[in-house]
């Protein structure tokens, strides 16, 4: 078969593709900037909006009963943030998403957030690149720079660029279609299998772990995370949270779990919980690793009594090993067939 001939069916696909995940997103972007103006005319104008908190929580309570978790006070407010922000319907693009948007509201100069808003549209960036960019000064950057082909040039090597999949899996537009997000979306086939495993191990070791959550989706400053797998051990009285890394381990793991372990501290917590505790595991071919993470300051809880109930590292490590290397069994006699 003729490779151009492969390509230009492939192009048709693709461009119908990124067609309908675009047409979902900006209708969801478009209904949104409509119900902001809803709020802001039903609250009596843009000057009476702050005092208009208890219409958005009696709607939110409303709105949540009949579409679901997506219209929560938070996001009616960001709805009603998203209108004052750009109050002008025909100015919306329909390249952008809410994730989008969202980010750009944030940029308090007005002439900084329109340069993000032209540039996310030319250059087709993802809400990573866009996040990226604000958060780096890039406007001040490129404004005091000799050299601006390379400084708009760094983010194609920083962040990888926006893919229709980004918004077919964005949360946001799952939420608003009335979708349940597919966890298959974010293991792959090794993963969901080591997780399940390490699951069922944990459940089955008798010491007090009781399962909560599985791709726990938590979300703050606008992005979305999610925690593999999440435990209350009623023995100990604290939540257990773990990710599992295939590959090699980095610092960015080990902080991004500390974050998760404050999130869960600071909003998640009930009067007479211990701190929560967070373990990453690496899964890696070579070598795997296990690290327990702890709120500052809590080294001694740890030493103390937590080790008496957590599995050790060498049980942890014992258990991914073993199953990895059934998987590895498995794969290699399903080629040999």
């Amino acid at each position: 078969m003729n490779g151009r001939f492969y390509d230009e069916i492939r192009g048709i696909i693709d461009a119908a593709r990124d067609k309908v995940f675009q047409t979902a997103s900006y209708a969801m972007v478009e209904a949104y900037w409509q119900i902001g103006k809803s709020i802001i005319d039903e609250q009596g104008g843009e000057d009476r909006a702050e005092y208009g908190d208890g219409l958005i929580e009696e709607l939110s309570v409303q709105m949540t009963k009949d579409y679901g978790k997506g219209f929560n006070v938070t996001n009616l407010k960001n709805m009603r943030k998203f209108y004052l922000t750009f109050p002008n319907e025909d100015a919306l693009r329909s390249e952008l998403s809410w994730t989008h948007y969202r980010l750009l509201m944030r940029v308090e100069n007005e002439n900084a957030r329109q340069f993000y808003l032209d540039e996310a549209v030319k250059s087709q960036w993802s809400t990573r690149q866009l996040e990226r960019q604000i958060n780096t000064f890039f406007y001040e950057r490129l404004l005091s720079s000799r050299n601006k082909d390379a400084v708009s040039q760094e983010i194609k090597k920083l962040e990888p660029p926006k893919t229709p999949e980004d918004i077919i899996r964005d949360p946001y537009v799952l939420e608003f279609l009335g979708l349940t997000p597919n966890d298959e979306f974010y293991e792959s086939d090794l993963e969901q299998a080591l997780i399940t495993h390490l699951q069922n191990f944990l459940l089955e070791l008798g010491r007090g772990f009781s399962f909560v959550a599985r791709q726990k989706r938590i979300t703050f400053d606008g992005r979305h995370f999610r925690i593999d797998l999440v435990f209350y051990n009623y023995i100990l009285k604290c939540f257990v949270l773990i990710d599992l890394k295939v590959g090699d381990l980095t610092h960015q793991d080990l902080g991004q779990m500390q974050m998760y372990v404050h999130y869960f501290e600071r909003e998640l917590m009930n009067e007479g919980d211990n701190p929560p505790i967070g373990i990453v595991l690496c899964a890696a071919k070579s070598d795997a690793v296990v690290k327990y993470t702890l709120p500052e300051n809590e080294t001694q809880v740890f030493a103390s009594k937590y080790k008496l109930f957590l599995p050790t590292e060498e049980e942890l490590l014992r258990e991914l090993k073993k199953e990895y290397d059934a998987l590895e069994s498995a794969k290699s006699d399903d080629c040999k067939s």
